[in-house]
Order: C-alpha cells, then sequence, then structure tokens
C-alpha cells in the first residue's frame, strides 16, 4: 500500500459530523406532532435520522454529534438506547448536543449555521480536521470516505455534495452551477425559477445539504454570519453562497460516492411529504427495490427491541394470515391479509381484515373486518372492526388526513374523534 493510499484510509478517523437533527417537519403533518422528523420511523425498523449516522460508521466517520432541538425526546431516547456502542476510549463517539441557550439565556438554534456556531468550543475540543456538516431528515447511502478524499485532493476549504433533480421540483433545494472542474460558480438557495443544468433544460444540479469544511476555516468564517440583521444563521442562505462568491467551494456529484447496486442509479429521497413518505415505504416492499436494506456490507444501524418473530395464524378458509409483496417486522401477528404494505414492530391484523398498500407504524391493531387502503397509520393506532379507509375520498377526507394523491393518514386523536 502506498504512502498516499495509506493516508486516504485514515482521512475519516480525522473527521468529526455533525449531524443537523432539529427540522420539525412540519410538511409531514401530524406524524411530527410529537417527534422532530429525523425521528420518524422509517422502513419497518428504523428512524430516518439512522440513515445519515449509519452512513458516517460504514464510512469509518466514529465520531458524531446530533444536534437537537423540536421535540427532541424521542430522538435522544433513540439514539440513547441504539448508539451506544461506540467505544469512547477509541476516540469513537455519539455526543448528543439540544438547544440549551448556550450563549445566553434567549437564542436557541435560529438556524441550521447557528446551530454549529454555538457548539464551536465542544467541537474544537475534539481537535477535528475536516468538519461533515449533515441533515438528518434524508434516505440515502452514502460513502462519505469518498467525499473527504476528494475534498482534501481538490485543496478548497468547502465541499457541498450535489445530485441532478428534476427541474420542476428543484425550488425545493439549493441549485448551483458549476465549471469542468467542479467549482461551484453560483448558487441560490431555493430559488422561484431555478437554472438548468448546460445542455440539460428538465434537470437541475441540486444541494443534498451535506457540506465538509475544513475545520480551521470554518472556525474563523462561521462567526461572521452570526451577527447583522441580514443573516439567516443558515448554511444554504448565509455561508454557502459566500463561499461560492469567494471561489471557495467544490461541488462533490452523489454519484460518486453513493452506495448501492449497479444498474440502479443513485438512490436519495427527502420523505418531507405524505405523499413522499408513503412512497419511500412502499416501494420497499417491492421484489427488487432500489433501496437494499439487506446489503450486509452497508448496514442500516438502529436500535431494536427484543422481540419475537412475526407469526401468521389461521388456516380456515378466509381467516387466514398471509402477507404478498409486504415487509412484516417482528412481534406481529397477522390473522388479515395484507398487501403490498409495510408492517413495523409489534402490530396486529385481526381475522377477516384486508390492509393494501399500506404502511404501518409500531404497535397499531387492525380490527376484525377492517380494510385499509393507501394508509399511513400512526404509532399506537387500534383501528376499529369494520373500519372501511382508502375507498371513499369524501368520507377519508372527513374523518382523517388524505393527500390531494390520495394518501390518508390516521392518528389516535382523529380515531378518538370518530366516537
Amino acid at each position: 500500500m502506498t504512502e498516499r493510499s495509506l493516508a486516504r484510509l485514515q482521512l475519516p478517523r480525522r473527521a468529526m459530523a455533525l449531524v443537523l437533527a432539529g427540522g420539525r417537519g412540519s410538511r409531514l403533518q401530524q406524524l411530527t406532532d410529537v417527534r422532530a422528523k429525523p425521528a420518524v420511523y422509517f422502513g419497518g425498523k428504523f428512524r430516518i435520522v439512522d440513515f445519515a449516522m449509519s452512513n458516517c460508521l460504514n464510512s469509518g466517520i466514529r465520531r458524531m454529534s446530533v444536534m437537537t432541538q423540536y421535540k427532541s425526546h424521542s430522538l435522544l431516547r433513540h439514539i440513547q438506547r441504539g448508539w451506544g456502542f461506540l467505544k469512547s476510549e477509541m476516540n469513537e463517539f455519539v455526543d448528543l448536543l439540544p438547544a440549551q441557550q448556550r450563549l445566553d439565556e434567549v437564542m436557541w438554534y435560529r438556524g441550521t449555521a447557528d446551530a454549529v456556531f454555538q457548539n464551536l468550543d465542544i467541537i474544537r475540543h475534539h481537535r477535528p480536521d475536516y468538519l461533515l456538516v449533515l441533515a438528518a431528515d434524508h434516505i440515502y447511502k452514502m460513502d462519505y470516505a469518498a467525499m473527504l478524499a476528494e475534498h482534501v485532493e481538490h485543496g478548497a476549504p468547502c465541499t457541498v455534495g450535489c445530485f441532478e433533480v428534476p427541474l420542476a421540483e428543484a425550488s425545493a433545494f439549493g441549485v448551483m452551477k458549476v465549471d469542468e472542474h467542479d467549482r461551484i460558480l453560483e448558487f441560490a438557495e431555493k430559488p422561484a425559477n431555478p437554472e438548468p443544468m448546460p445542455g440539460r433544460p428538465d434537470t437541475a444540479l441540486a444541494s443534498m445539504g451535506i457540506y465538509l469544511f475544513d475545520a480551521e476555516f470554518l472556525y474563523d468564517e462561521l462567526p461572521k454570519f452570526m451577527s447583522g440583521e441580514q443573516t439567516h444563521h443558515d448554511f444554504g442562505r448565509d455561508v454557502i453562497p459566500a463561499m461560492v462568491a469567494g471561489g471557495r467551494a467544490i461541488a462533490h456529484p452523489f454519484s460518486r460516492s453513493c452506495v448501492g447496486e449497479s444498474g440502479k442509479g443513485a438512490y436519495w429521497r427527502d420523505v418531507g411529504t405524505l405523499d413522499a413518505y408513503w412512497a419511500a415505504n412502499i416501494d420497499l416492499t417491492a421484489t427488487d427495490p432500489q433501496l437494499n436494506l439487506y446489503d450486509r456490507d452497508w448496514p442500516i444501524w438502529t436500535y431494536q427491541e427484543q422481540l419475537p418473530p412475526a407469526k401468521f395464524v389461521h388456516n380456515v378458509g378466509d381467516r387466514r394470515g398471509e402477507a404478498i409483496e409486504s415487509m412484516v417486522s417482528g412481534g406481529c401477528i397477522i390473522s388479515g391479509q395484507l398487501n403490498r404494505s409495510l408492517l413495523f414492530s409489534s402490530c396486529r391484523v385481526h381475522s377477516f381484515s384486508k390492509v393494501d398498500w399500506s404502511v404501518l407504524l409500531p404497535e397499531v391493531q387492525v380490527g376484525r373486518g377492517a380494510r385499509l387502503t393507501k394508509c399511513i397509520v400512526d404509532r399506537g393506532c387500534e383501528v376499529p372492526d369494520g373500519l372501511v379507509v382508502g375507498e371513499d375520498p369524501v368520507a377519508d377526507a372527513a374523518r382523517f388526513n388524505r393527500t390531494a394523491k390520495g394518501v390518508t393518514l390516521i392518528t389516535r386523536e382523529m380515531l378518538a374523534r370518530l366516537g
């Protein structure tokens, strides 16, 4: 092994990840009434935050600070239970940094950049050479070590992870223009009229909300964005545009570091709406989904309760528990019928019921004879016997939260109002 190759392998040990997990996630509506978006359940046994943190672990970055703010109890409890296996004596850790008015008795985290700024003393204590700033609310598998190696080779103090999106969706992202050497020439945060890529009028180059900095550079620059009336205290609105204007930012295309099977393309999902959340979960029930959760070379780590295997009961006529193209987690007991559905742990689907194209969060009970189609059912709901959802749009909208695309969210509060 050459000296250069050895140095590249050691780079992740010199980096520290700052996981921004304080987001409200208001577009998920009632799903984030009691939990922050990074703590929302995904994929049958995971939380959304597990994907960014697992990417760190699998990339060799074993120093992580998770910054929380909005309704963080569920998230903090999950990380404490599921991510306590790192060894501090090996310089590995997950440090929890909730907003705690460290600078004065008025300010909580005012934005993504401010969350990092308020913890600079703690970050400096660990003496990282590189700081990887991550949004904790996206679903993807990425080798951050590849991005880090490219960052060092370019020599610029700031690297921004980017991917291609349809132009029609680009206004939801930071949109950039790059030259042939990947230097970012222009950057606009959530522009009303995003600029397409050269020669590709239907596609834009968007920021993933993944930023890599030389640590000393960020220590020097970040305080400049914390005062004044024009600042938003935000990486996407303040820090990155300034880096671009100074010619100090490089783009890192996701295609160079994404982890997945060849031929399936780069998988990255923002599950920030009910429709997107439902679709990404249901996609996992396909025979050969784009996101492979069974990859033992790039596992997704999480906390999981010790539960018995799923069980399918009764073998009598139409009272036979069965599942077709579905994912069923531990602790579930099924005597109804499942089709293209995803069930989290400890669900009960009782006899003569049917669950089609639906996502059931932990501890949901579906009563006898109930029928659910294209639903998201929040944790702990007890669906009454005979209830039908997903077949009458007008009735669904009157009782529950139904999207324009026909996905119906059911919560305990909504069920309580049925009387």
